[in-house]
């Protein structure tokens, strides 16, 4: 990643944090720096800021690693395989991230971290389901035959990453804002945001994915840079 880009993503971080933690939460706003009240999340919807887009990018992530392990099975290019590895990881971990912020998110507004709600239900489903991928690749030594097996494996799981994600919680009464049953927040982007606070949020999304960017060519590289080192010295 060049000079702009970091710059980029160093400036839009910055004002994510500094607006998402300091700016004011009051029931009628009536200047630009103020976010609104919402119902159900008071001063904790600040949470949105960081916890949707974990979530966001680990979405992203298992679309990488699908399209580039479909792109493997096409040209059997281990380098489709190494960027699909590096997706994978990366989506592991903002998976268990969206879980962590979530559960704080939790502890704070249903009093304990963990109620085996819709949402959270879903996403420990993913990283099952996922985590079980992970297991795949570390028990087959053959390298083609890894890459494969990992390929096939990455598509079938992203085919229940809309369900777990999208669907299932919002068809289910739950706790979680968006649930079938909620009256108050409503689906997670259609928040009684103002402007400011959908600016805020749509900047997050945009520097996280950046940040995804960046992680995912330095992990791929560093794959493929790993594995020339193992050829060259076998």
């Amino acid at each position: 990643m060049n000079t702009f880009w970091k710059a980029t993503l160093f400036v839009l971080m910055t004002i994510v944090i500094i607006a998402g933690i300091t700016l004011p939460i009051v029931k009628s706003p009536s200047v630009w720096y103020e976010l609104p009240n919402i119902p159900g999340l008071e001063e904790k919807a600040k949470i949105i800021f960081f916890h949707v887009p974990t979530a966001w990018l680990a979405v992203i992530a298992f679309l990488t690693a699908m399209v580039q392990g479909i792109k493997y099975l096409r040209t059997n290019n281990f380098e489709h395989d190494a960027k699909s590895n590096s997706a994978l990881q990366i989506g592991m971990v903002f998976t268990i991230l969206a879980t962590i912020t979530g559960s704080i998110w939790a502890k704070f507004t249903w009093g304990a971290f963990w109620h085996w709600d819709p949402r959270e239900t879903s996403i420990f489903i993913l990283l099952l389901i996922y985590g079980s991928l992970f297991a795949l690749r570390s028990a087959i030594e053959n390298e083609e035959k890894r890459a494969k097996l990992s390929a096939v494996y990455s598509i079938f799981a992203f085919l229940t990453v809309p369900f777990f994600v999208f669907i299932m919680p919002r068809i289910m009464a739950g706790l979680h804002p968006g649930s079938a049953d909620d009256t108050n927040a409503g689906p997670v982007v259609d928040f009684q945001m103002n402007s400011t606070m959908q600016v805020i949020f749509y900047i997050s999304l945009i520097a996280f994915t950046i940040l995804f960017v960046w992680i995912w060519k330095l992990g791929y590289k560093s794959i493929l840079f790993k594995h020339q080192l193992v050829k060259e010295y076998d």
